[in-house]
């Protein structure tokens, strides 16, 4: 076992990169962002050799087509437009920096080896992101001109877009490694894809910018999310919808974002292990949660979105109605409209028009990450209309865990009910619940489903090598996570220290913040595995 800082729990809930945060936790958290990016600004020209890179962790370089001195700009200084102009609305002497915009790159992939996998393939780089945009070291997303295998991620497959997660905020940099990891396995039984992942040093233009996760574009492709893509132009309902649960979908174009209503914001009782201990809680809190739906597919008609939105809104009504109405409604055979119906039970109505396994996969990661942003962003489903498609709502692509896991002070404990629980929003201002999650968490063939699951998970050792990897990783990969920290220095000077709990904040090392993650993870584990092993 490694060895653990001090632990406790905090009642701040301040700061997040699922919402806008208040405007004294921003400026503590953010003010610094404005101006600097990274406490090594001379420029360098180094070789792996030089920087003694490429002993524990594959590395890869970016070198921009540009020589100018401000070359490194587009990796340092951009944030994206909603967050700073939402900083700018309390900080009045902010200057907002340039949006992420994409800058010509070479790539190249070295293994731990040495041996050079991906030798100078050209590429664009951008930041990428929402408020991990406004932080010093920032997440990047390569879009590489020709499709490229990295490190054998995802079996190997060719594509073009890839992403590195600077992992900024979280100080063992392995929640998401970890949380993915489990996901795939979890996922990967019912044919629902989650991202695969690899630990790397990055270096651009010879300036060593630390360890980031490299990691897999959330987007469609075979390889990825597999459902029908239309021809550029094409305007037909018949093809699949790659979709996310977003509060950041205002910032989308009129195609690609839409409100739905959970039936008129119908309550729902939350799973607390207590028949909701006689609470109620709706998804949209009154109008105080402004999340939508985002399209992160192509469409290219008005007549797409508004089969999806409709389509979307009505399978959640299916559900509804049968969870607390116990009544089952079906889809006319143009999907147009649902109708009550007797030729069909309730759960038989549900599962016509959802994967409810992909459900209960998303249950169970939810719960086990007990993630801050579940009621706001990077919750992922699809839907696909195309020939051969499965014309069902599937959850998939699980995602965006650096405020999860005991970080932020979210179960911070490693017990207690989460994921179809009511829930704060990350100011303290409303209270609310992720509809998907909780709306069929009282219907006992559902139930049984996630324990099954669970059950099965557990006994072939899917959380026991989570905790493995964690506790591994962070040994084997240590030089490396000293050179980040030598570099950023963001455990002891976080920017985001004040969004952590008080257990996380305590951490002052690289093996204090993995040793908290690891206990964490392990009472968490035991606690779902009490709730939900059969």
């Amino acid at each position: 076992m490694l060895a653990s800082c001090a632990s406790g729990s905090s009642s701040s809930e301040e700061g997040s990169s699922a919402a806008v945060p208040t405007s004294s936790s921003a400026e503590q958290s953010l003010s610094s962002s404005a101006d600097n990016s990274s406490k090594d600004s001379a420029p360098a020209k180094n070789t792996i050799e030089e920087l003694g890179l490429g002993d524990v962790m594959p590395v890869i370089e970016i070198v921009t087509d540009s020589k100018e001195k401000d070359a490194l700009d587009f990796v340092t200084k951009p944030t994206a437009g909603h967050v700073s102009s939402s900083i700018a609305s309390w900080n009045k002497g902010y200057k907002k920096p340039p949006e992420p915009y994409y800058e010509p790159c070479s790539v190249s992939v070295t293994d731990k080896g040495g041996s050079r996998l991906i030798d100078s393939a050209h590429a664009n780089v951008k930041v990428r992101g929402n408020w991990t945009t406004a932080y010093d070291k920032k997440p990047l997303r390569i879009k590489f001109d020709e499709k490229q295998s990295m490190l054998g991620l995802n079996n190997g497959s060719e594509m073009k877009n890839w992403v590195l997660l600077a992992e900024y905020k979280d100080g063992s940099m392995l929640r998401n490694r970890s949380a993915l990891a489990m996901a795939d396995e979890l996922l990967s039984v019912d044919g629902v894809y989650a991202a695969d992942s690899q630990l790397v040093e990055v270096t651009v233009n010879g300036e060593y910018f630390g360890v980031y996760l490299l990691t897999e574009q959330p987007q469609v492709n075979k390889n990825r999310i597999n459902i029908t893509e239309p021809e550029e132009g094409y305007e037909g309902t018949d093809i699949g919808y790659f979709l996310e649960y977003d509060g950041y979908y205002y910032t989308e174009d009129e195609l690609h974002g839409f409100k739905i209503y959970y039936n008129t914001d119908a309550s729902l009782t939350p799973y607390d292990g207590n028949d909701g201990s006689g609470r109620k809680g709706t998804p949209l809190s009154g109008g105080q949660n402004k999340v939508g739906m985002s399209i992160k597919s192509d469409v290219y008609s008005k007549a797409q979105t508004d089969f999806i939105k409709h389509f979307v809104d009505n399978v959640y009504n299916i559900m509804y109605y049968a969870a607390y109405e116990g009544k089952a409604y079906i889809f006319n055979d143009d999907f147009s409209e649902i109708y009550e119906t007797d030729s069909c039970s309730p759960r038989e109505a549900v599962e016509r028009v959802v994967d409810v396994n992909s459900l209960a996969d998303m249950y169970i990661v939810s719960e086990l990450t007990c993630d801050a942003d579940i009621y706001w962003s990077s919750f992922f489903m699809y839907a696909d209309f195309g020939e051969g498609g499965s014309r069902r709502l599937t959850f998939c692509n699980p995602w965006d865990f650096d405020s999860a896991m005991g970080n932020k002070d979210r179960c911070a404990s490693g017990e207690g009910y989460y994921a179809a629980n009511i829930v704060p929003d990350v100011n303290g201002n409303y209270r609310t619940i992720n509809p998907w999650l909780a709306v069929l968490m009282y219907q006992d063939w559902y139930t049984d489903i996630i324990r099954e699951k669970w059950t099965k998970a557990y006994d072939d050792g899917v959380f026991e090598r989570g905790v493995s990897l964690i506790e591994t990783e962070s040994s084997t990969l240590a030089p490396a996570f000293e050179r980040n920290y030598d570099k950023w220095d963001n455990i002891i000077h976080n920017d985001a220290g004040n969004e952590l709990c008080r257990a996380a904040a305590a951490c002052k090392t690289h093996a204090e913040c993995a040793a908290y993650l690891s206990e964490w993870l392990q009472k968490r584990i035991a606690f779902m595995n009490e709730c939900w092993h059969e």
